[in-house]
């Protein structure tokens, strides 16, 4: 893949190449522009030049006299151009060759060497191009004042378009000849400007794979400041669910450590015994003992995917709390009976049970509420379910007829792996649920049952859609 520094490079030299041929040529069209009227002006210049020699108060012999040296000095001077070994007469590069002709009414009174045979003087005074003799010329053409006479004077077109290319094309050429160089010094100035992206690249190249420290904040240009942050943030969120990966861990080993060596001692004790009515004993002992174990993981996994460390949870779904609740009363139904326990449920039909859920989050409520309350309640006592809804909240009452939980204890009821009595199990269920309910911008709270026993209340946002702790 291409380097930042050469796509930067490479964008550099394009919009600057591009850029040069805009502006090239447009001051070469603005330089032939101007070069054009300088060479207009110096005919008209020459033109006027000569006028003056026709207009001087000299004898007409004279007069001939001094056009006629005049005329042979510019013939002399063409010839010495066209030589460059000339000592003579010595001609700039930028000296475009002048031929003039003097016209007396019809009659050509006098020409240069270079000047066509054709006559030049058809042309109206000022400014003019022309094709004469299979060549274009440009002529510039003066009428003396108070007399029949004109003065005619001419440059060659493609010696003329020859002269302005030249001296056009020489003011792009040090553009041209300075590319390499700024190719260079871009190059290095490029590279001078990515080098904190390079040690950072470095620093990072290098970095113990188990450091995850923020980068160091030396002075960095504002962009590599904010790759920078949004590093040292995902560094603080790889911290933290590597912390919760470790703190999952250890509360599994924690908490399946006894489970598991009782069922070992089970599985010895059915091993060992003598007779059929111990070994099925153990062996009860043992199915009972995997029901809990599964139970805890069940829990440990739910507890783990809530935690407040996940980036986010799925997204919400509309749902029917009545209809849900009723589903997940049916399937405790089994376990209720088996514990000689009665589940109860109290809803009004007519109300409207519509809300935002996390999916399974009010299935895996009930099902550690009321698995709660079986486990807690007296055998042959009631568990009441009860939904209350308003416009923007629906509240889940969950009731026993157990020995509750004494007021300065409730708060610590709520945290992970708290057990209350005997009997008890991981001290996970109230945990899940709290966090469900913050998950759905709602309150946790634990209370006495009108009935005695504890009542544990719910209440979750109905149009709220999930969000983390």
């Amino acid at each position: 893949m291409t380097s930042l520094r050469q796509r930067t490079l490479g964008l550099t030299l394009l919009v600057f190449g591009l850029s040069v041929l805009v502006i090239g040529y447009i001051s070469y069209r603005y330089a032939a522009q101007e070069i054009e009227e300088l060479y207009d002006a110096s005919l008209s210049q020459n033109a006027r030049l000569l006028e003056g020699f026709l207009r001087a108060p000299l004898p007409e012999a004279d007069r001939d006299v001094l056009l006629e040296s005049l005329a042979r000095a510019l013939s002399e001077a063409e010839g010495a151009s066209e030589r460059a070994d000339s000592p003579l007469y010595e001609s700039h590069r930028y000296e475009s060759p002048l031929v003039f002709q003097l016209w007396e009414g019809d009659s050509l009174l006098l020409r240069s060497t270079a000047a066509p045979t054709a006559a030049l003087n058809r042309q109206p005074p000022g400014y003019s191009s022309l094709e004469v003799e299979n060549q274009a010329w440009r002529v510039y053409t003066l009428s003396v004042p108070e007399t029949d006479r004109r003065v005619v004077v001419g440059e060659r077109e493609d010696v003329r378009d020859e002269l302005i290319a030249r001296v056009a094309l020489r003011t792009l050429m040090p553009d041209l000849l300075g590319l390499p160089l700024l190719t260079a010094l871009l190059w290095w100035s490029i590279g001078w400007g990515l080098s904190p992206l390079s040690r950072m690249a470095e620093q990072i190249r290098n970095r113990d794979p188990n450091n995850l420290k923020p980068l160091s904040r030396e002075p960095l240009p504002l962009e590599l400041a904010t790759i920078a942050g949004a590093l040292d943030r995902l560094l603080e969120r790889v911290g933290r669910l590597r912390a919760r990966e470790k703190r999952f861990i250890a509360d599994a080993t924690h908490e399946l450590r006894t489970p598991l060596a009782v069922l070992d001692l089970h599985a010895q004790n059915a091993l060992a015994a003598d007779n059929a009515e111990d070994r099925g004993t153990s062996l009860t002992l043992l199915r009972d003992g995997v029901a809990r174990a599964t139970r805890l993981v069940g829990q440990l996994l739910t507890l783990a995917r809530l935690d407040p460390d996940v980036d986010a949870p799925p997204a919400a779904r509309r749902i029917d709390v009545a209809f849900e609740t009723r589903e997940t009363l049916a399937k405790l139904s089994p376990l209720a009976a088996k514990s000689g326990h009665q589940l109860l449920m109290n809803v009004d039909p007519h109300a409207s049970w519509q809300m935002d859920e996390e999916p399974g989050a009010i299935e895996t409520l009930i099902q550690n509420l009321v698995g709660n309350a079986l486990q807690h309640a007296p055998s042959q006592t009631t568990v009441t379910v009860t939904l209350k809804a308003d416009a923007k909240t629906v509240t889940v009452l969950i009731d026993d007829q157990g020995p509750g939980i004494i007021e300065s204890e409730r708060l610590r009821a709520l945290e992970r792996f708290q057990r209350a009595g005997p009997g008890a199990g991981a001290g996970l269920g109230l945990s899940i649920v709290g966090r469900l309910v913050t998950r759905h911008s709602g309150e946790l709270s634990l209370e006495d049952a009108p009935d005695g026993g504890l009542r544990v209340r719910a209440v979750l946002a109905r149009h709220a859609a999930a969000t983390p702790s």
